[in-house]
């Protein structure tokens, strides 16, 4: 893995299927053009996120529907990771992530983990993901996930032993405010989960959270790239639309999980059992 990879903080449309991948288009192109070769919105970006019963006029099955031809036409030059709804074979519906390439779909990542809690209720109109794997691309081996699943910390470590140098987190996170700090509550909470999992898995952690407004939530963008030692070396602003751009590189991952090794000295056969022996007391 050695590549220029983007972030498109963006704002999308409730519903506007079309006005929203014409958005899309328009930051494919500057990233294109600024030399980038991987570029990752927000949850839901194609669509919205507060869609409640429009989630079904707005899902595709992205293998038969025609509307994202723009889309695998632009994969050729740039890969693409974006969100949307996902019609499923059963004709249930998921709040799903893919990635294409060279003019394919090559990986689809369904929100394992859509909270209904709070101000929170995907669960009313998304069924739930069932795996969670990594996946290569010619750039190198990444994961996916979405929003609340990067809150499991199961999620993002099962990712990394399967191979993953790089988790893209699609994300609509609404602002939370309280006290007097200078940053939101989730803004502060997030960033520190992104620089725990990143150094003690040691990858890059590839955050892309969108801005706007939607039924009266607003989002706060922040988006930031994390280097597999924790450090945050690129951090989009709060509530602004932009395109932030870092390095990926492998030696970075290499040179981590050799300088400190408690990667590398994981023993997943030992998590495996201690869960086998709970699960069987339970």
């Amino acid at each position: 893995m050695k590549c220029k990879s983007a972030i498109a903080q963006v704002d999308c449309r409730v519903g506007a299927f079309e006005q929203n991948l014409k958005h899309h288009l328009e930051f494919i192109d500057h990233a294109i053009a600024d030399g980038a070769k991987l570029v990752l919105f927000p949850e839901l970006s194609l669509t919205g996120y507060t869609l409640r019963d429009l989630a079904w006029d707005v899902a595709i099955n992205p293998f038969q529907n025609k509307i994202i031809a723009p889309l695998l036409e632009k994969s050729r030059k740039i890969s693409l990771a974006i969100g949307f709804v996902e019609s499923g074979t059963h004709y249930g519906i998921y709040n799903s992530a893919m990635f294409l390439e060279d003019g394919e779909i090559k990986h689809i990542h369904r929100k394992i983990y859509p909270p209904t809690y709070g101000m929170f209720e995907e669960g009313r109109y998304f069924g739930v993901g069932k795996t969670v794997a990594a996946f290569d691309s010619k750039l190198g081996r990444f994961g996916m996930l979405i929003c609340e699943d990067l809150w499991h910390v199961s999620l993002p470590y099962l990712l990394a032993l399967d191979g993953a140098e790089a988790v893209l987190c699609l994300t609509a996170s609404p602002t939370r405010l309280s006290g007097e700090g200078t940053q939101f509550d989730n803004q502060v909470v997030n960033y520190e989960h992104h620089r725990t999992f990143a150094r003690l898995l040691n990858i890059y952690i590839l955050f892309s959270n969108r801005v706007g407004f939607e039924d009266g939530v607003n989002f706060w963008g922040g988006s930031n790239i994390t280097s597999p030692g924790g450090d945050m070396i690129s951090t989009a602003k709060l509530q602004e639309e932009c395109l932030i751009y870092a390095d990926l590189d492998s030696n970075e991952v290499q040179r981590a999980r050799r300088f400190s090794r408690h990667f590398l000295d994981e023993r997943p056969e030992f998590v495996l059992e201690t869960l086998r022996r709970q699960l069987k007391r339970k």
